[in-house]
């Protein structure tokens, strides 16, 4: 199976423990036969809900990897004890069979951000605009169906549009999704909440 896991990093932590921690994460993997498939960072990113403990910023760190599942309980395991990660998640992407379309699909948040910079200025929203969304909400058809798309956890913009200005999720009967997606959007935003790029309590998503 095709696994990812983001972990985020206290922004204020030394070099050296970001370090040893990115190495653990590589050699915990490594113990346990998983093949490295991506490995990258995203940089620091200001949260869009400031944490428990007034939290503001992160480092945030991706790995997807190929494994029989056995590393992830490791893998949190060694998350929940270091006092430096702040936040994870470990997902199950998809079977081996479909790695090259998952790798494929893979895109950095930033890197996704600064490629289709254009059609952002232009339609109000990287991975299609606003405006496009609002339109197919209004018809009651499926944008995801439409452009052959999906929500995707990491990608705030692909979603922060079905939460409103107070943070609640819209309901398929005012955004036009199918049940599938509509299920895919409203795992997508617990995800990204979980992971401070779209606040509990409103729509604002991290930069």
């Amino acid at each position: 199976m095709i696994y990812e896991t983001a972990y985020i990093v206290r922004a204020d932590a030394a070099e050296e423990a970001v370090t040893a921690i990115k190495n653990s994460v590589l050699e915990t993997l490594k113990e346990f036969g998983a093949e490295v498939l991506v490995n990258d960072s995203w940089g620091v990113k200001t949260f869009a809900q400031p944490t428990e403990n007034g939290m503001k910023k992160g480092a945030y760190h991706y790995v997807m990897y190929k494994s029989d599942g056995k590393v992830n309980a490791e893998l949190e395991r060694k998350f929940g004890i270091n006092e430096s990660v702040m936040r994870f998640l470990v997902i199950k992407l998809g079977d081996d069979k479909k790695q090259s379309e998952i790798i494929k699909n893979y895109k950095n948040p930033n890197h996704a951000k600064a490629v289709d910079a254009d059609a952002a200025d232009e339609e109000g929203g990287f991975g299609g605009g606003d405006k496009e969304k609002r339109m197919h909400s209004k018809k009651r058809s499926c944008y995801f169906s439409a452009t052959k798309t999906v929500p995707d956890w990491k990608d705030p913009k692909s979603y922060s549009w079905l939460v409103n200005e107070f943070g609640k999720i819209s309901a398929a009967r005012v955004t036009g999704l199918t049940p599938r997606f509509q299920r895919s959007a409203n795992a997508a935003i617990k995800r990204g909440r979980n992971m401070a790029l779209i606040s509990y309590i409103s729509n604002e998503i991290a930069y």
